[in-house]
Protein backbone atom coordinates (compact mmCIF):
# COMPACT_ATOMS: atom_id res chain seq x y z
CA UNK A 1 0.00 0.00 0.00
CA UNK A 2 1.12 3.57 -0.67
CA UNK A 3 2.31 5.79 2.16
CA UNK A 4 2.64 9.56 2.53
CA UNK A 5 5.85 10.94 3.99
CA UNK A 6 5.79 14.48 5.45
CA UNK A 7 8.70 16.42 6.92
CA UNK A 8 7.37 19.27 9.01
CA UNK A 9 8.46 22.82 9.59
CA UNK A 10 7.85 24.39 6.19
CA UNK A 11 5.85 27.63 5.96
CA UNK A 12 3.32 27.31 3.16
CA UNK A 13 2.71 30.10 0.67
CA UNK A 14 0.94 30.60 -2.65
CA UNK A 15 -2.37 29.81 -4.30
CA UNK A 16 -4.32 26.57 -4.57
CA UNK A 17 -7.23 25.75 -6.87
CA UNK A 18 -9.99 23.71 -5.27
CA UNK A 19 -11.38 20.68 -7.09
CA UNK A 20 -15.00 19.83 -7.75
CA UNK A 21 -16.95 18.42 -4.83
CA UNK A 22 -16.81 14.66 -4.47
CA UNK A 23 -19.98 14.62 -2.37
CA UNK A 24 -21.82 16.57 -5.06
CA UNK A 25 -20.35 14.69 -8.02
CA UNK A 26 -21.27 11.19 -6.81
CA UNK A 27 -25.09 11.62 -6.74
CA UNK A 28 -24.95 13.78 -9.87
CA UNK A 29 -23.17 11.03 -11.81
CA UNK A 30 -25.73 8.53 -10.52
CA UNK A 31 -28.60 10.78 -11.64
CA UNK A 32 -27.65 9.97 -15.25
CA UNK A 33 -29.63 6.74 -14.69
CA UNK A 34 -32.82 8.81 -14.85
CA UNK A 35 -32.60 9.48 -18.60
CA UNK A 36 -31.61 7.73 -21.81
CA UNK A 37 -30.05 10.92 -23.17
CA UNK A 38 -26.37 11.97 -22.81
CA UNK A 39 -25.38 13.82 -19.63
CA UNK A 40 -22.21 15.93 -19.64
CA UNK A 41 -20.57 16.80 -16.32
CA UNK A 42 -17.57 19.09 -15.75
CA UNK A 43 -15.43 19.56 -12.66
CA UNK A 44 -15.61 15.91 -11.63
CA UNK A 45 -12.61 15.32 -9.31
CA UNK A 46 -10.00 12.65 -10.03
CA UNK A 47 -10.66 10.41 -7.01
CA UNK A 48 -10.93 6.74 -6.16
CA UNK A 49 -14.60 7.11 -5.12
CA UNK A 50 -15.46 8.69 -8.48
CA UNK A 51 -13.98 5.76 -10.39
CA UNK A 52 -15.78 3.33 -8.10
CA UNK A 53 -19.17 4.86 -8.98
CA UNK A 54 -18.26 5.06 -12.68
CA UNK A 55 -17.34 1.37 -12.60
CA UNK A 56 -20.66 0.63 -10.91
CA UNK A 57 -22.61 2.61 -13.51
CA UNK A 58 -20.71 0.95 -16.36
CA UNK A 59 -21.59 -2.43 -14.86
CA UNK A 60 -25.27 -1.48 -14.99
CA UNK A 61 -24.90 -0.68 -18.70
CA UNK A 62 -24.27 3.07 -18.62
CA UNK A 63 -21.88 4.26 -21.33
CA UNK A 64 -19.09 6.28 -19.71
CA UNK A 65 -16.70 8.49 -21.66
CA UNK A 66 -13.95 10.73 -20.26
CA UNK A 67 -13.78 13.80 -22.47
CA UNK A 68 -10.03 14.47 -22.31
CA UNK A 69 -9.94 16.36 -25.62
CA UNK A 70 -12.18 19.21 -24.44
CA UNK A 71 -9.61 20.72 -22.10
CA UNK A 72 -12.30 21.12 -19.41
CA UNK A 73 -11.17 19.68 -16.07
CA UNK A 74 -12.78 16.39 -15.17
CA UNK A 75 -15.36 16.23 -17.97
CA UNK A 76 -17.38 13.04 -18.45
CA UNK A 77 -20.27 12.08 -20.70
CA UNK A 78 -22.64 9.40 -19.37
CA UNK A 79 -25.52 7.84 -21.26
CA UNK A 80 -27.89 5.32 -19.69
CA UNK A 81 -29.66 4.21 -22.88
CA UNK A 82 -28.50 0.59 -22.62
CA UNK A 83 -29.02 -0.31 -18.99
CA UNK A 84 -29.11 -4.09 -18.92
CA UNK A 85 -28.54 -4.89 -15.25
CA UNK A 86 -30.37 -3.62 -12.20
CA UNK A 87 -27.96 -4.88 -9.52
CA UNK A 88 -25.31 -2.98 -7.56
CA UNK A 89 -22.95 -5.70 -6.29
CA UNK A 90 -21.43 -6.01 -2.84
CA UNK A 91 -17.81 -5.69 -4.00
CA UNK A 92 -18.44 -2.09 -5.12
CA UNK A 93 -21.07 -0.87 -2.66
CA UNK A 94 -19.08 -2.14 0.34
CA UNK A 95 -16.24 0.29 -0.43
CA UNK A 96 -18.38 3.41 -0.78
CA UNK A 97 -21.82 3.97 0.65
CA UNK A 98 -22.73 6.59 -1.97
CA UNK A 99 -23.15 3.66 -4.36
CA UNK A 100 -26.41 2.93 -2.54
CA UNK A 101 -27.86 6.02 -4.26
CA UNK A 102 -28.47 3.98 -7.42
CA UNK A 103 -31.49 2.46 -5.64
CA UNK A 104 -33.83 5.45 -6.11
CA UNK A 105 -33.08 6.12 -9.80
CA UNK A 106 -33.24 2.42 -10.77
CA UNK A 107 -36.54 1.97 -8.96
CA UNK A 108 -37.96 5.21 -10.35
CA UNK A 109 -37.06 4.58 -13.98
CA UNK A 110 -36.98 0.79 -14.31
CA UNK A 111 -39.29 -0.34 -11.50
CA UNK A 112 -36.80 -2.72 -9.89
CA UNK A 113 -33.40 -2.79 -8.22
CA UNK A 114 -31.14 -5.12 -6.25
CA UNK A 115 -28.56 -3.14 -4.30
CA UNK A 116 -26.10 -4.36 -1.69
CA UNK A 117 -26.25 -2.78 1.73
CA UNK A 118 -23.42 -0.23 1.93
CA UNK A 119 -19.99 0.10 3.48
CA UNK A 120 -17.52 3.02 3.45
CA UNK A 121 -15.61 4.75 6.24
CA UNK A 122 -15.74 3.16 9.69
CA UNK A 123 -16.98 6.31 11.43
CA UNK A 124 -20.17 4.97 12.95
CA UNK A 125 -23.52 3.50 12.08
CA UNK A 126 -25.22 5.17 9.13
CA UNK A 127 -28.27 3.02 8.48
CA UNK A 128 -30.24 3.14 5.25
CA UNK A 129 -33.63 2.69 6.90
CA UNK A 130 -34.59 6.31 6.08
CA UNK A 131 -34.07 5.56 2.38
CA UNK A 132 -36.12 2.38 2.55
CA UNK A 133 -38.93 3.87 4.62
CA UNK A 134 -39.34 6.73 2.15
CA UNK A 135 -39.36 4.45 -0.89
CA UNK A 136 -41.89 2.17 0.80
CA UNK A 137 -44.17 5.15 1.38
CA UNK A 138 -43.89 5.82 -2.35
CA UNK A 139 -45.25 2.33 -3.03
CA UNK A 140 -42.11 0.22 -3.35
CA UNK A 141 -42.11 -3.38 -2.16
CA UNK A 142 -38.83 -3.92 -0.30
CA UNK A 143 -37.10 -7.00 1.09
CA UNK A 144 -33.60 -7.47 2.49
CA UNK A 145 -32.22 -10.81 1.30
CA UNK A 146 -28.66 -12.08 1.84
CA UNK A 147 -27.28 -8.60 2.38
CA UNK A 148 -29.11 -7.03 -0.57
CA UNK A 149 -32.02 -4.62 -0.73
CA UNK A 150 -34.44 -6.03 -3.30
CA UNK A 151 -37.04 -3.48 -4.37
CA UNK A 152 -39.75 -3.31 -7.00
CA UNK A 153 -42.57 -0.98 -7.93
CA UNK A 154 -44.66 -0.93 -11.07
CA UNK A 155 -44.79 2.86 -10.67
CA UNK A 156 -43.70 4.92 -7.70
CA UNK A 157 -46.33 7.29 -6.34
CA UNK A 158 -45.90 10.68 -4.75
CA UNK A 159 -45.93 10.66 -0.96
CA UNK A 160 -45.33 12.85 2.07
CA UNK A 161 -42.15 11.65 3.76
CA UNK A 162 -40.71 12.74 7.10
CA UNK A 163 -37.04 12.01 7.82
CA UNK A 164 -36.32 11.42 11.50
CA UNK A 165 -32.86 12.88 10.85
CA UNK A 166 -31.87 15.19 7.97
CA UNK A 167 -29.91 12.49 6.14
CA UNK A 168 -28.11 13.75 3.03
CA UNK A 169 -28.08 10.36 1.33
CA UNK A 170 -31.75 9.68 2.03
CA UNK A 171 -32.75 13.14 0.82
CA UNK A 172 -30.82 12.64 -2.43
CA UNK A 173 -32.06 9.10 -3.02
CA UNK A 174 -35.69 10.08 -2.46
CA UNK A 175 -35.48 13.22 -4.62
CA UNK A 176 -34.16 11.14 -7.54
CA UNK A 177 -36.81 8.46 -7.06
CA UNK A 178 -39.58 11.06 -6.82
CA UNK A 179 -38.47 12.83 -10.01
CA UNK A 180 -40.07 10.06 -12.11
CA UNK A 181 -42.87 9.15 -9.69
CA UNK A 182 -46.55 9.72 -10.34
CA UNK A 183 -47.80 12.79 -8.47
CA UNK A 184 -46.20 15.06 -5.90
CA UNK A 185 -43.74 14.04 -3.19
CA UNK A 186 -42.83 16.16 -0.18
CA UNK A 187 -39.75 15.42 1.93
CA UNK A 188 -39.87 17.03 5.37
CA UNK A 189 -36.82 17.54 7.60
CA UNK A 190 -34.71 17.24 4.48
CA UNK A 191 -30.93 17.82 4.49
CA UNK A 192 -29.87 21.39 3.68
CA UNK A 193 -26.39 20.67 2.28
CA UNK A 194 -25.15 22.51 -0.84
CA UNK A 195 -24.57 19.11 -2.44
CA UNK A 196 -28.32 18.44 -2.24
CA UNK A 197 -28.96 21.80 -3.90
CA UNK A 198 -26.49 20.97 -6.67
CA UNK A 199 -28.24 17.66 -7.36
CA UNK A 200 -31.61 19.43 -7.50
CA UNK A 201 -30.16 21.97 -9.94
CA UNK A 202 -29.06 19.12 -12.23
CA UNK A 203 -32.44 17.41 -12.04
CA UNK A 204 -34.27 20.65 -12.84
CA UNK A 205 -32.03 21.14 -15.88
CA UNK A 206 -33.11 17.62 -16.91
CA UNK A 207 -36.76 18.66 -16.76
CA UNK A 208 -37.60 17.64 -13.19
CA UNK A 209 -39.67 19.87 -10.93
CA UNK A 210 -37.83 20.13 -7.61
CA UNK A 211 -38.56 23.03 -5.26
CA UNK A 212 -37.10 23.90 -1.87
CA UNK A 213 -33.76 22.08 -2.08
CA UNK A 214 -31.52 23.48 0.65
CA UNK A 215 -34.48 23.96 3.03
CA UNK A 216 -36.39 21.75 5.48
CA UNK A 217 -39.09 20.90 2.95
CA UNK A 218 -38.40 19.69 -0.59
CA UNK A 219 -41.28 19.31 -3.02
CA UNK A 220 -40.93 17.15 -6.13
CA UNK A 221 -43.58 17.00 -8.83
CA UNK A 222 -43.04 13.79 -10.75
CA UNK A 223 -42.69 13.73 -14.51
CA UNK A 224 -42.84 10.95 -17.10
CA UNK A 225 -39.46 11.54 -18.71
CA UNK A 226 -36.22 13.45 -18.17
CA UNK A 227 -33.69 14.57 -20.77
CA UNK A 228 -29.93 15.07 -20.98
CA UNK A 229 -28.02 17.79 -19.18
CA UNK A 230 -24.77 19.73 -19.10
CA UNK A 231 -23.56 20.80 -15.64
CA UNK A 232 -20.44 21.86 -13.75
CA UNK A 233 -20.10 20.41 -10.24
CA UNK A 234 -19.80 22.85 -7.33
CA UNK A 235 -16.36 23.22 -5.65
CA UNK A 236 -15.44 21.02 -2.71
CA UNK A 237 -16.06 23.00 0.47
CA UNK A 238 -14.30 20.39 2.62
CA UNK A 239 -11.11 20.47 0.55
CA UNK A 240 -11.24 24.29 0.73
CA UNK A 241 -11.56 24.20 4.52
CA UNK A 242 -8.72 21.69 4.77
CA UNK A 243 -6.29 24.02 2.97
CA UNK A 244 -7.40 26.92 5.15
CA UNK A 245 -6.56 24.90 8.26
CA UNK A 246 -3.19 24.08 6.69
CA UNK A 247 -2.55 27.80 6.32
CA UNK A 248 -3.47 28.54 9.94
CA UNK A 249 -1.32 25.64 11.17
CA UNK A 250 1.83 26.72 9.32
CA UNK A 251 1.37 30.49 9.85
CA UNK A 252 1.08 30.75 6.08
CA UNK A 253 -0.35 33.10 3.51
CA UNK A 254 -2.49 31.10 1.10
CA UNK A 255 -5.18 32.04 -1.38
CA UNK A 256 -7.78 29.31 -1.82
CA UNK A 257 -9.36 29.82 -5.25
CA UNK A 258 -12.40 28.54 -7.12
CA UNK A 259 -14.64 28.12 -4.09
CA UNK A 260 -18.03 29.14 -2.69
CA UNK A 261 -17.30 30.95 0.62
CA UNK A 262 -21.02 31.04 1.39
CA UNK A 263 -20.89 27.24 1.72
CA UNK A 264 -18.42 27.60 4.61
CA UNK A 265 -19.96 30.33 6.78
CA UNK A 266 -19.90 28.44 10.11
CA UNK A 267 -16.37 27.18 9.53
CA UNK A 268 -15.02 30.59 8.49
CA UNK A 269 -16.50 32.24 11.58
CA UNK A 270 -14.87 29.65 13.83
CA UNK A 271 -11.54 29.91 12.01
CA UNK A 272 -11.57 33.69 12.57
CA UNK A 273 -12.02 33.03 16.29
CA UNK A 274 -8.69 31.16 16.30
CA UNK A 275 -6.95 34.36 15.19
CA UNK A 276 -6.59 33.63 11.48
CA UNK A 277 -6.90 36.68 9.24
CA UNK A 278 -9.34 36.09 6.37
CA UNK A 279 -10.05 38.14 3.27
CA UNK A 280 -13.19 36.76 1.62
CA UNK A 281 -14.04 37.43 -2.02
CA UNK A 282 -16.75 36.07 -4.30
CA UNK A 283 -14.87 32.90 -5.30
CA UNK A 284 -11.75 32.89 -3.12
CA UNK A 285 -10.48 33.30 0.41
CA UNK A 286 -7.05 34.64 1.33
CA UNK A 287 -5.93 33.39 4.72
CA UNK A 288 -2.95 34.42 6.81
CA UNK A 289 -1.90 32.84 10.07
CA UNK A 290 -1.33 35.12 13.05
CA UNK A 291 1.32 33.22 14.95
CA UNK A 292 0.08 30.60 17.39
CA UNK A 293 -3.69 30.16 17.18
CA UNK A 294 -6.14 30.45 20.06
CA UNK A 295 -8.16 27.40 21.07
CA UNK A 296 -11.92 27.50 20.42
CA UNK A 297 -14.88 25.27 21.25
CA UNK A 298 -17.26 24.00 18.59
CA UNK A 299 -19.98 21.44 17.97
CA UNK A 300 -20.49 19.60 14.68
CA UNK A 301 -24.00 19.99 13.28
CA UNK A 302 -25.90 19.37 10.05
CA UNK A 303 -25.48 22.12 7.47
CA UNK A 304 -25.39 25.10 7.87
CA UNK A 305 -23.65 24.24 11.16
CA UNK A 306 -19.99 23.36 11.59
CA UNK A 307 -19.29 20.40 9.25
CA UNK A 308 -18.32 17.08 10.75
CA UNK A 309 -16.04 16.57 7.74
CA UNK A 310 -13.80 19.41 9.03
CA UNK A 311 -13.74 18.28 12.66
CA UNK A 312 -10.55 16.17 12.40
CA UNK A 313 -8.65 18.95 10.63
CA UNK A 314 -9.66 21.51 13.27
CA UNK A 315 -8.62 19.10 16.03
CA UNK A 316 -5.05 19.28 14.71
CA UNK A 317 -5.16 23.08 14.84
CA UNK A 318 -6.56 22.98 18.38
CA UNK A 319 -3.80 20.56 19.42
CA UNK A 320 -1.14 23.25 18.82
CA UNK A 321 -3.22 26.30 19.81
CA UNK A 322 -3.07 28.25 23.07
CA UNK A 323 -5.47 27.17 25.79
CA UNK A 324 -8.02 24.37 26.05
CA UNK A 325 -10.63 23.51 23.43
CA UNK A 326 -13.70 21.28 23.55
CA UNK A 327 -14.99 19.60 20.38
CA UNK A 328 -18.43 18.00 20.54
CA UNK A 329 -19.25 15.55 17.74
CA UNK A 330 -23.00 15.10 17.21
CA UNK A 331 -23.12 13.55 13.72
CA UNK A 332 -21.09 10.32 13.93
CA UNK A 333 -20.50 8.45 17.17
CA UNK A 334 -17.12 6.99 16.18
CA UNK A 335 -15.36 9.93 14.59
CA UNK A 336 -12.52 10.53 17.02
CA UNK A 337 -10.33 7.65 15.86
CA UNK A 338 -7.69 10.11 14.64
CA UNK A 339 -7.27 11.38 18.20
CA UNK A 340 -5.21 8.35 19.25
CA UNK A 341 -2.80 8.88 16.37
CA UNK A 342 -2.47 12.59 17.22
CA UNK A 343 -1.74 11.60 20.85
CA UNK A 344 1.11 9.44 19.51
CA UNK A 345 2.50 12.62 17.93
CA UNK A 346 2.40 14.47 21.27
CA UNK A 347 -1.09 15.98 21.32
CA UNK A 348 -2.87 16.30 24.69
CA UNK A 349 -6.37 15.00 23.96
CA UNK A 350 -8.85 13.41 26.37
CA UNK A 351 -11.97 11.73 25.03
CA UNK A 352 -15.22 11.75 27.02
CA UNK A 353 -17.98 10.13 24.98
CA UNK A 354 -18.78 12.44 22.10
CA UNK A 355 -16.49 15.19 23.42
CA UNK A 356 -12.78 15.73 22.92
CA UNK A 357 -10.95 18.00 25.38
CA UNK A 358 -7.74 19.30 23.82
CA UNK A 359 -5.03 21.18 25.72
CA UNK A 360 -2.76 23.01 23.30
CA UNK A 361 0.90 21.94 23.30
CA UNK A 362 3.94 23.75 22.01
CA UNK A 363 4.49 21.34 19.13
CA UNK A 364 4.03 17.86 17.72
CA UNK A 365 6.63 15.20 16.90
CA UNK A 366 6.73 13.19 13.70
CA UNK A 367 5.84 9.51 14.03
CA UNK A 368 4.56 6.54 12.02
CA UNK A 369 0.75 6.84 12.04
CA UNK A 370 -2.16 5.02 10.44
CA UNK A 371 -5.24 6.52 8.77
CA UNK A 372 -8.59 5.05 9.79
CA UNK A 373 -10.95 7.00 7.52
CA UNK A 374 -10.98 9.75 4.91
CA UNK A 375 -10.95 12.87 7.11
CA UNK A 376 -8.71 11.23 9.72
CA UNK A 377 -6.13 10.60 6.99
CA UNK A 378 -5.93 14.25 5.97
CA UNK A 379 -5.74 15.34 9.60
CA UNK A 380 -2.57 13.28 9.95
CA UNK A 381 -1.12 14.95 6.85
CA UNK A 382 -1.86 18.34 8.44
CA UNK A 383 -0.27 17.22 11.69
CA UNK A 384 2.82 16.19 9.75
CA UNK A 385 3.12 19.69 8.29
CA UNK A 386 3.76 21.17 11.75
CA UNK A 387 5.42 18.21 13.47
CA UNK A 388 9.13 18.18 14.15
CA UNK A 389 10.82 15.55 12.02
CA UNK A 390 9.25 12.94 9.81
CA UNK A 391 5.68 11.66 9.79
CA UNK A 392 4.87 8.52 7.81
CA UNK A 393 1.17 7.93 7.15
CA UNK A 394 0.01 4.48 6.12
CA UNK A 395 -3.33 3.31 4.67
CA UNK A 396 -3.58 6.45 2.56
CA UNK A 397 -6.05 4.78 0.22
CA UNK A 398 -8.56 6.56 2.49
CA UNK A 399 -6.98 9.87 1.46
CA UNK A 400 -7.28 9.02 -2.23
CA UNK A 401 -11.03 8.62 -1.83
CA UNK A 402 -11.59 12.33 -1.18
CA UNK A 403 -8.59 14.56 -1.97
CA UNK A 404 -7.46 15.09 -5.54
CA UNK A 405 -3.64 14.97 -5.76
CA UNK A 406 -3.26 16.53 -2.32
CA UNK A 407 0.46 15.85 -2.08
CA UNK A 408 1.02 17.72 -5.38
CA UNK A 409 -1.07 20.68 -4.21
CA UNK A 410 0.69 20.89 -0.84
CA UNK A 411 4.09 20.49 -2.48
CA UNK A 412 3.30 23.41 -4.81
CA UNK A 413 2.62 25.50 -1.69
CA UNK A 414 6.02 24.62 -0.26
CA UNK A 415 5.34 21.52 1.86
CA UNK A 416 7.95 18.74 2.05
CA UNK A 417 5.63 15.86 1.20
CA UNK A 418 5.93 12.81 -1.02
CA UNK A 419 4.09 9.63 -1.83
CA UNK A 420 5.92 6.34 -1.33
CA UNK A 421 4.54 3.66 -3.64
CA UNK A 422 3.72 0.42 -1.89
Amino acid sequence: MDKILVRGGRRLQGEVEISGSKNAALPILISSLLTAEPCVYEGVPDLADIYTVLKLLAGLGVRVKKDDATGAPGQFTLQADRVAHLEAPYDLVKTMRASFLVLGPLLGRFGAARVSTPGGCAIGARPVNFHLKGLAEMGAEIEILHGYVVAKAKKLRGARIYLDLPSVGATENLIMAAALAEGVSVIENAAHEPEVEDLAAVLNKMGAKVEGAGTDVVKIEGTDQLHGVSHRVIPDRIEAGTFMVAAALTDAEITVRGIRPDHLDAFLLKLKETGAVLSVDRDRVKIAGSGRSVGVDFTTLPYPGFPTDLQAQMMVLMAVSRGTSVITETIFENRFMHAQELIRMGADIRLEGNRAIIKGVGGLSGAPVMATDLRASVSLVLAGLVAEGRTEISRVYHLDRGYEHIERKLSALGADIQRIKG
